[in-house]
């Protein structure tokens, strides 16, 4: 569904950024969807009126893989994206953080932006970026073959004119908008990368370009909030290619971010400003039960939120070249198993388990999502603890970052129900009553968590 903001008195651009709460009227709509609220920040005194209504009949327009162009952000805009992740994000960012035993978040977004034909794919990353960039290299440089696409990763760096980091998602496009010009592209797709959801950004393009707006904003109709009639912006933005020169280049020079400063710079000098709403499966990964439950997602037999089986709108990643898994004598049920793995005896029920984990005997494994590991231990070169999961082990509502060595006849079941915990000195923490192991982390025999 397509709406428009309209500006009726925003002014002035040289005060200080506030939220505000300004109702929607959508004209022509269904009930459920009268009487929202779209809660952006302002730069102005006094919040505009907005006035919504039906967008236009399409028009005709050239392919998206010709003129659109995505930008995709591998990590949060701030330091608090990062921090409710922790420990995932010690070592990656979050678009690195593998999912569902095969892919990373970021497989997530770039596998729609392919699904909608958008072949022109920009990666800018940052914050512990290493594995991400080598993710991306790996996974995407061949996928275009033939076809003018590409994934190209554009990390932060230093230039004359610029030393130091990126400073917000704005700052970012500003500083690289030399390379991001490259083609001549009508609009920017700009898209967080570690959010899990499946969305035709066709229908996105089409609805921005029919409204003849300047800016469109993919706003959530959802009601995953108990407050029912709030409706949230997802970070997702189409900006013309001008209009995106203009406000980095020329009205904001010195603004960094497009929620807090961008957007409502652009409303206040009188730009055509659209929401278009999305009603469809969305998660942020908020907090590691978000992330928990969202993994949780790919063993549900019926009603899943997100399909990772979706035949129509696959989800992409990087080919391996691994083993099929080796299954002897285990007692496996509804669980999802990767590569590469090698189960001897045990039981291992509700659980993702992920590349080349190596499970004893004996053990038991229930809620919980095995990481798996980047190698395979050879048989002479065993630090004490192995890498994977000890005889005996029984581990329950537990995330295990890769790498991980857990010993024989270990406990990780959360005896004392802790909700919140900080142990990290041994190697892992409890988040909403979620033990999370840390990448690498070595658990001793007998030990009990």
């Amino acid at each position: 569904m397509m709406v428009t903001m309209r500006l009726n008195s925003c002014s002035s651009t040289n005060v200080e950024p506030q939220a505000i709460n300004a109702k929607l009227h959508f004209l022509g709509s269904s009930d459920n969807h009268r009487k929202r609220l779209l809660k952006l920040p302002c730069s102005v005194p006094q919040p505009p009126n907005l006035l919504i209504f039906n967008s236009q009949q399409p028009q005709l327009f050239p392919p998206v893989d010709q003129s659109v162009a995505a930008i995709v952000f591998g990590d949060g805009s701030d330091s608090e994206s990062r921090r409710r992740l922790y420990p995932l994000t010690k070592r990656r960012t979050e678009g690195a953080i593998p999912l569902a035993a095969n892919y990373r978040l970021i497989d997530a977004v770039v596998s729609n932006c392919i699904n909608s034909n958008i072949n022109k794919i920009y990666a800018l990353t940052q914050f512990n970026s290493t594995s991400l960039n080598l993710h991306l290299s790996r996974a995407y440089s061949g996928l275009f073959h033939g076809k003018q696409g590409f994934v190209e990763v554009i990390a932060a760096y230093q230039s004359l004119e610029h030393r130091g980091w990126f400073q917000g998602n704005a700052d970012a496009i500003r500083r690289c908008l030399w390379v991001l010009e490259e083609y001549p592209v009508a609009e920017f797709l700009v898209l967080p990368g570690h959010h899990l959801y499946r969305m035709d950004y066709q229908k996105l393009i089409e609805a921005h370009r029919n409204s003849k707006a300047d800016i469109t904003i993919v706003a959530l109709s959802g009601t995953r909030d108990p407050v029912y009639d709030n409706v949230s912006s997802t970070g997702i933005y189409v900006i013309n290619r001008d209009t995106m020169s203009k406000l980095v280049n020329e009205y904001f020079t010195e603004a960094n971010d497009f929620a807090s400063e961008l957007i409502p710079g652009a409303i206040s000098i009188g730009m055509k400003v659209e929401s278009y709403l999305f009603d469809g499966y969305w998660e942020d990964m908020r907090s590691v039960q978000a992330f928990y439950q969202a993994n949780m997602e790919c063993i549900k037999k019926s009603n899943m939120k997100y399909n990772f089986y979706d035949r129509d709108s696959p989800l992409y990643t990087m080919p391996r070249c691994l083993p099929p898994s080796i299954v002897s004598d285990a007692v496996i049920s509804d669980s999802v198993i990767a590569d590469g793995c090698i189960l001897n005896k045990c039981k291992i029920k509700r659980t993702i388990v992920g590349m080349r984990t190596r499970i004893e005997d004996g053990a038991v494994i229930e809620d919980s999502v095995i990481m798996g590991s980047d190698i395979y231990q050879k048989e002479d070169d065993v630090q004490n603890i192995p890498i994977g999961i000890g005889e005996n082990t029984q581990i329950r509502k537990a995330i295990i970052d890769k790498n991980a060595r857990i010993g024989k006849n270990v406990k990780i079941i959360n005896k004392d129900n802790v909700q919140e915990g900080d142990r990290e000195a041994n190697g892992y923490i409890v988040s909403g009553g979620i033990v999370v192991l840390l990448r690498g982390a070595q658990i001793a025999d007998g030990t009990i968590l």
